[in-house]
């Protein structure tokens, strides 16, 4: 038997290549594979880039910076699945970095990956495109893309799906895209809210998180609010917060119904359902503080509206609300006072209510609070709850709220001061507690505030400044301690309101003749004359403040207006400049007297009373007492609380004094400055020849039984002592410069006081006239005319001595002091007119 031959191995074919299994160390390497024609290779070296992808964010950039993703962009439109699947999940690992996903926007990439959303594609691949188009939403131009690419409608197909990496992706990816308005449009179309409110029932808490931001950002839009409520979305929300499970998330949810809330529809639809009274008890038994916060704001939010604000005060919101005050956390306590503001603010029933259920009492506890939010929101809640509610402010004075008020008014929170301000203005309309708060230095404070940069408190604190300056006490203080020159700055403010405030502040302020005297000195005349004259800037409070100031500087009013009412009174330290523009300074007799005498119009003096070396000083400023305050009848309606308001005043007994000695030194302080001011180098002389005109028309004038008798003898007193009667006609030929100029010359001063002028025409008499009728009470005008000329006008009745008849009211009068010396010319005849003109 032969022995077997073994048979040789058939060769290969010469043109097959032998298999090579490559074993890499370098991503380098693997990448240059993504270049292969062959499948197996690809999806092996996908599979490779996988895992070195996810490892870090460096190995992530390095896969780019080696071309990893041009490369991968050509594969996940693949043929074969399987290279398209893991193609596109190194894609979507590699979207998670910041560098890759600017890459994809300049690629053209979104169709593709929008396509791998389709039902029939396997469930990674849906995975990782939702993944790299979550990460691509995170720019405004992808999302835009996005959208317009119709990508929104597959997302939410996916938001049911059952892997819940999908899920969650897909989420994801919704929620960027609805931070675009035009996304909330989209998803109601799209039928997107339903699916949205279903994955609140989803095990997964990350899922839940996500679909709620969707609902935040969705219910953003009205159009969508109502479609959740269709959807009885609310009630799923409300029994979403219900549940102790789900604890963590319920911020989330609350940010939902706050933003639902806004409607009244949705408001009185969980009131109804009995949703409310549960939310508001769960705020307060939550010991979440950041539940009870986001509580706090869902209420202050919806509260804005009228209607919602009378839902939440038929269910009491605002005890929720004093409840939460009373937290620990800060975050809270400033959510509740800023609520408890804005329903203080919009309903005025809630402003009693907040009263009734002793919310003031924490709110005044609060404003010492070290967090600033919390004191602003606090300080704010009672500026709404003082307004048009004496009552409120009355509390707030019993329960000690004063000095926390007075001290946030140097506060470093601009909102806080302005907040304060606007409180202690509410409460000045009670005369009791103005003066209490006057006594505590309030004056004092509101002076920091003038020099802040925030408008709003610049407005707040001028008006609240005008709402205490209102006696000689607050006034001396208010000079003394330097407000007049911060006040006169907001003046020229570029704020309407601010100067407004200035401008109302001054007119109270310059109710006196010393604080007018200051304001004038400081330039607070010629600021408000430039201010008149601007067509923008000019307003009525700043028309009143210059009225004002005029009203007490009756030289500068002549000057500027040409006019003098009857309840102008001139005294002593008038004088007559003549007229002067608009635009023009207006100059004080101090800086008059140190002119070179001149040829020009002679400035006229009226001074016969004490000379200025024994100026009049102001009384010592006194504390009224209770009996002294005038009580307006509605303010004197009081609560059985007076009681308690007597045993606290007269604790104070001992402050009472101590102010008193403080005042009684600024007033001597004040005295000091005064005589220190008034030692000028010029002390005009007095005027006997002037006194004793006045002594004679008082002893002679004064007693006579008619107001027409005085009106004829004091104009023949005053055409005597001024050179006459002139002849019509011959008034160029009375020679009365030539005794002004000897005069001048006599005292070596363009200043002449108005009784050592022996020869006058019409603005000399009238102005005599004037003074002389001003000093027995005889009521007259002084006005200015071209030319030299001035009259007095004067009101009387008609002659009727038969009580049967009736009495016409007066009539006003031209007096002639020039040619027939006690002729009463009926204003607007041809007689007066010809008086009035050349």
């Amino acid at each position: 038997m032969g022995k077997k031959v073994k048979k040789e191995a058939e060769a290969p074919p010469k043109d097959v290549f032998d298999p090579l299994s490559v074993e890499s160390k370098k991503a380098q390497t693997v990448v240059l594979m993504l270049d292969s024609p062959e499948d197996e290779i690809l999806i092996k070296a996908c599979e490779a880039l996988y895992k070195f992808a996810e490892k870090c964010d460096e190995n992530r950039a390095m896969l780019l910076e080696l071309g990893a993703l041009e490369r991968l962009l050509k594969h996940i439109s693949s043929e074969e699945k399987t290279v398209r699947r893991n193609a596109v999940m190194v894609l979507g690992v590699l979207s998670t970095h910041p560098d890759v996903r600017r890459a994809l926007r300049k690629s053209d990439c979104l169709p593709n990956l929008i396509k791998l959303l389709a039902p029939e594609e396997e469930t990674l691949v849906h995975e990782f495109s939702t993944l790299c188009l979550s990460s691509m939403a995170h720019e405004y131009t992808s999302k835009v893309q996005i959208l317009s690419m119709d990508g929104l409608s597959p997302l939410i197909t996916l938001l049911s799906d059952p892997d819940p990496d999908v899920i969650k992706n897909a989420t994801e990816a919704v929620t960027l895209l609805l931070e675009d308005y035009q996304c909330r449009i989209a998803i109601r179309n799209a039928q997107g809210l339903e699916p949205l409110l279903e994955l609140l029932k989803s095990e997964y808490p990350v899922i839940q998180e996500m679909a709620l931001k969707g609902l935040i950002l969705s219910t953003q839009d009205p159009d969508n609010r109502e479609a959740l409520r269709e959807l009885e979305g609310l009630e799923r929300l409300v029994e979403f917060i219900g549940t102790k499970e789900f604890e963590d998330l319920h911020v989330h949810a609350l940010l939902v119904l706050s933003n639902c809330l806004e409607d009244v529809e949705s408001l009185e639809l969980i009131q109804s359902t009995g949703g409310l009274q549960k939310l508001l008890t769960f705020a307060t038994e939550s010991a979440v503080p950041e539940i009870q916060m986001n509580a706090a704001k869902a209420i202050a939010r919806a509260a804005r509206n009228a209607e919602n604000c009378k839902i939440f005060h038929e269910q009491e919101g605002e005890r929720t609300l004093i409840l939460l005050l009373e937290s620990d956390s800060q975050e809270v306590q400033a959510s509740a006072a800023q609520a408890l503001a804005i329903m203080a603010e919009t309903a005025a029933n809630s402003r009693s209510v907040i009263a009734e259920f002793d919310g003031i009492v924490p709110l005044i506890k609060l404003l010492n609070s070290d967090n600033p939010d919390v004191a602003e929101f606090s300080s704010l809640a009672l500026a709404n709850l003082t307004s048009g509610q004496v009552q409120n402010c009355v509390e707030i004075g019993d329960r000690n709220g004063v000095e926390p008020l007075i001290g946030l008014l140097s506060s470093s929170r601009e909102a806080a001061q302005a907040n304060a301000a606007q409180v202690l203005t509410n409460m000045a309309t009670d005369e009791i507690l103005r003066t209490d708060i006057q006594k505590k230095g309030v004056v004092g404070a509101l002076i920091a505030p003038l020099h802040s940069s925030n408008t709003t408190v610049l407005a707040k604190a001028a008006v609240a400044l005008a709402a205490f300056v209102c006696d000689v006490d607050t006034r001396n203080q208010l000079r003394g301690l330097g407000g007049l020159p911060p006040l006169l700055k907001l003046l020229d403010s570029g704020d309407l309101e601010v100067r407004r405030a200035a401008s109302w502040a001054i007119v109270v302020s310059a109710n006196d003749s010393l604080t007018a005297t200051e304001l004038c000195k400081l330039g607070g005349l010629d600021l408000l004359k430039e201010i008149q004259q601007s067509d923008t800037r000019k307003n009525p409070f700043s028309e009143a403040a210059l009225e004002r100031l005029l009203d007490n500087m009756l030289s500068a009013k002549y000057s500027l207006t040409g006019h003098l009412t009857a309840s102008d009174i001139i005294t002593d330290g008038f004088y007559d400049a003549g007229k002067i523009r608009p635009d023009e300074k207006c100059l004080t007799l101090e800086e008059l007297s140190k002119q070179d005498v001149n040829q020009k119009r002679p400035v006229i003096l009226v001074n016969c009373g004490v000379p200025k070396s024994s100026p009049t000083v102001t009384p010592a400023p006194t504390i009224p007492s209770e009996g002294d305050i005038r009580v307006d009848s509605k303010t004197s309606m009081r609560p059985s609380k007076s009681s308690v308001r007597g045993k606290r005043e007269t604790k104070r007994e001992r402050e009472e004094r101590e102010l008193r000695e403080r005042l009684e030194a600024e007033r001597l302080a004040e005295q000091e400055a005064l005589l220190s001011q008034q030692q000028s180098p010029y002390e005009p002389q007095s005027d006997t020849k002037l006194e004793e005109y006045v002594n004679k028309v008082t002893d002679e004038i004064h007693p006579l039984p008619t107001i027409k008798e005085q009106v004829i003898c004091l104009a023949e007193f005053v055409s005597q002592k001024m050179g006459g009667a002139i002849e019509r006609g011959q008034l160029s030929n009375f020679s009365y410069e030539l005794s002004i100029s000897q005069l001048k010359y006599e005292l070596k001063s363009n200043i002449l006081p108005i009784g050592r002028i022996d020869r006058g025409i019409h603005y000399h008499r009238a102005l005599l006239f004037k003074v002389l009728a001003d000093r027995i009470g005889l009521s007259c005008t002084l006005t200015r005319g071209e030319y030299n000329r001035a009259w007095n006008e004067i009101l009387l009745t008609d002659d009727n001595d038969n009580p049967e008849l009736p009495r016409f009211p007066p009539k006003p009068y031209i007096v002639d002091l020039i040619h027939k010396p006690g002729d009463l010319l009926l204003s607007g005849s041809p007689e007066a007119i010809n008086y009035q003109k050349i």
